[in-house]
């Protein structure tokens, strides 16, 4: 009887240990969150960054993306872009504005709006979500009514499309998350701003957490909707990463900063005038034509492809043209600078297999590089040489005495028989050093 009891307690710890091993198994991929910070202006990298880390959330089975945000506003399609990913992603996103001090406005606001948990910690801010074109401010709208009689709105017919749409899409995304319809309206047509507080008590926002730590306490059993599915988020314990920005997303954010965008953009068209005011310059030119096709990546005039298709193709011409014109290597480099950052451009792409490779673009520019700085130093050598044709080729050259004079005579140097002048006595055969060149008369001294 002991046997079977001992053998029984066996099994059953057996059977423990294994229901243990197996829940320790199948929980770590319901409990990881990804962490992705966004603390800049909202632009093309950013987009870049944010929707890489959500296909990542997607593909590795994160529970929550939680993201974090501290922003003055950006680009609206890039903010679109963004929103667009947030409301079809099967992972539910989570926004938090932090930390203290940190603000979501403008185009922080949309998205705060579109994520399904909107959080601030203590001492943030949203609103001021007025669009903003590029050339100057619109002016707010007057009051659509008053006393039951519509009311002109100031502005250009161009200032009131872009607020309206404005409107209608926040309007649209708070009514999708139920969250305060009229005050989403107001931060558009009134640039209206809120403190987190206050945020929370007129129903802008979901939570209020001092940390990220806080933010999941509060969201462990929220039922939420991600992309049609009902989801019930499990954060107690909830393991943390970061997504961290690549090399490339880093360096376009540098290029995509809305100062260094805008100072491309004044460099690029100064460049491309003065090589116009002075034909021939080539480097004015060469800096404008680049400066001014990144200025545009960076504010979204041209698309990502396009644009490093058009670096890519400016970089070869330049490369080639160096070729033909005596530019001393301005051409060249212009040209290797403009092939590598727009190969680094063109590596974005969603087909698989069809991105550039870094190891090619390095091959390639090291070569191209090699070339042209191997030719500019043998065009330096080649300066410093004695020149080999012409009169400056006799002057200092030796000649031989075709015939004994004293004064006028002749004598022979490269081939050739010149008439000479020597004030000294030459007898034939001897050599003599030519002094000057005075039309086709050569001036000689004898050597010996």
């Amino acid at each position: 009887m002991k046997t079977m009891l001992s053998t029984a307690c066996c099994v059953l710890l057996l059977a423990l240990l294994a229901g243990t091993v197996t829940a320790q198994q199948s929980t770590p991929a319901g409990s990881r969150g990804l962490v992705i910070e966004v603390k800049d202006a909202i632009g093309p990298a950013t987009k870049e960054h944010f929707l890489a880390g959500l296909e990542q959330a997607e593909e590795q089975g994160f529970q929550l993306v939680v993201l974090v945000l501290d922003t003055p506003g950006g680009l609206d399609a890039a903010m679109r872009d963004m929103i667009q990913g947030i409301l079809n992603s099967r992972v539910p996103v989570a926004t938090f504005v932090a930390p203290s001090g940190a603000r979501a406005a403008s185009a922080g606001t949309y998205i705060l709006y579109a994520s399904h948990v909107a959080a601030m910690a203590p001492g943030t801010n949203l609103g001021a979500a007025t669009p903003v074109a590029i050339g100057g401010a619109p002016q707010p709208d007057a009051p659509r009514e008053k006393d039951g009689e519509a009311q002109p709105q100031p502005g250009t017919a161009m200032e009131r499309k872009a607020i309206n749409d404005a409107v209608a899409y926040i309007r649209s995304l708070a009514e999708m998350r139920g969250r305060n319809v009229d005050w989403a309206e107001a931060s558009v047509r009134g640039a209206a701003s809120l403190p987190a507080q206050e945020a929370l008590e007129q129903g802008v926002i979901d939570l209020v957490a001092d940390d990220v730590p806080a933010l999941l306490a509060q969201l462990d059993g929220r039922e939420l909707t991600a992309a049609g599915t009902a989801v019930s988020l499990s954060t107690s314990g909830m393991v943390l990463e970061t997504f961290e920005p690549t090399w490339r997303t880093e360096l376009l954010a540098v290029i995509t900063n809305p100062l260094i965008a805008y100072g491309l953009l004044i460099v690029g068209l100064y460049g491309l005038m003065f090589e116009g005011y002075n034909p021939g310059a080539i480097l004015p030119g060469v800096i404008g034509a680049i400066c001014l096709l990144l200025g545009l990546y960076a504010l979204q005039v041209l698309s990502v492809n396009y644009a490093g298709l058009a670096l890519v193709g400016l970089g070869l011409a330049m490369m080639i043209a160096e070729v033909f014109v005596p530019s001393f290597g301005a051409l060249g480099v212009g040209g290797l600078a403009a092939f590598v950052i727009g190969s680094i451009i063109l590596m974005d792409t969603d087909a698989p297999g069809f991105g550039v490779p870094v190891g090619l673009i390095g091959g390639i520019a090291a070569v191209a590089g090699i070339t042209i700085f191997g030719t500019v130093w043998l065009a330096a050598r080649a300066r410093r040489k004695p020149v080999t044709t012409g009169e400056e080729q006799l002057a200092g050259a030796t000649a031989v005495a075709a015939e004994g004079f004293t004064g006028r005579g002749r004598v022979r140097v490269f081939g050739e028989e010149w008439a000479a002048v020597s004030a000294l006595p030459v007898s034939a055969g001897q050599r003599v050093t030519i002094e000057r060149v005075e039309g086709l008369l050569l001036h000689v001294r004898p050597q010996d």
